[in-house]
């Protein structure tokens, strides 16, 4: 399939018939899935934890809305052939994963039933940079080549710009509050940027999706990203972004991935047959 042969690949089937088009398509897929997986699996530590009972209410949904996005994605993925969407969030080892690595970085220390110690600066500047990013490369996506990730892309951005402004919200007031809390923000910062690196590359198969039309360049994600995070963040340290831990993008993880794995496969490991 040459690029402007094909502008549209409007079903699975179709997609399957070139199996360049279709490892890249599938790469750019479980990039967006398993995004989505542990940042919800994170928002999920803190039910019962959140600053205040309103936070609960909306960090809550927030979460569950973010899983709900990674499902669709996952069934995407189980559409051109690849295993059960509950296999694909519960089996699969760290190393094949692809997600970013700073997204699986724990909420704190401890353990969330004996004495979580977790950290609601981390949380705010994460899911910032997240939602941001999810903005950005999700409104690059409604253009791509495949139809059916093109219309998820779609449905997913109708529900994104509500947790987009929650942790905008979040990141303001207490940015601007206290010396203490300001100074708590910094820090995070500061981590992030030397570790968030690798949430804007493509993988081993970046070529081949610009080259088909699945998504825009590396570079030109990078751009729009620090651009839409400078809306908020004027000092964000966009010039030296670092990749710390490597890049999660091609099966780079640290051991809080096994960590979440672990928590998350307890429960379906006791019953593979119930439905999530």
């Amino acid at each position: 399939m040459e690029r402007g042969e094909e502008e549209m690949i409007e079903s699975a089937e179709k997609a399957k018939q070139d199996p360049i088009y279709l490892n890249a398509l599938k790469d750019l897929i479980y990039q967006l899935a398993d995004d989505d997986f542990i940042i919800s699996f994170r928002g999920s530590e803190w039910l019962g934890l959140a600053p205040h009972i309103e936070e609960d209410v909306a960090f809550s949904s927030i979460t569950q809305n973010t899983m709900g996005h990674a499902l669709m994605f996952y069934n995407l993925l189980e559409e051109l052939g690849e295993p059960e969407a509950d296999q694909l969030a519960h089996e699969r080892q760290s190393n094949v994963r692809k997600n970013a690595i700073y997204f699986e970085k724990k909420n704190g220390e401890g353990h969330y039933t004996e004495e979580p110690y977790y950290d609601w600066a981390l949380t705010v500047v994460r899911n910032f940079l997240y939602e941001t990013f999810k903005k950005v490369k999700l409104e690059a996506i409604t253009k791509s080549s495949y139809q059916p990730l093109a219309n998820v892309a779609g449905k997913v951005l109708m529900e994104q710009p509500y947790h987009l402004a929650h942790w905008k919200i979040w990141f303001n007031q207490l940015y601007h509050s206290t010396d203490e809390a300001h100074e708590r923000l910094q820090a995070r910062l500061l981590e992030a940027s030397e570790e968030i690196g690798d949430v804007y590359e493509l993988g081993h198969h970046a070529t081949e999706m610009e080259h088909f039309e699945l998504m825009i360049s590396e570079g030109t994600l990078r751009e729009r990203w620090l651009n839409e995070v400078s809306k908020t963040i004027q000092e964000f340290p966009s010039i030296d972004i670092g990749k710390k831990f490597g890049s999660g993008r091609e099966g780079d993880h640290t051991p809080d991935l096994n960590q979440a794995l672990e928590i998350l496969s307890e429960v379906y490991e006791s019953d593979k047959d119930a439905v999530w």
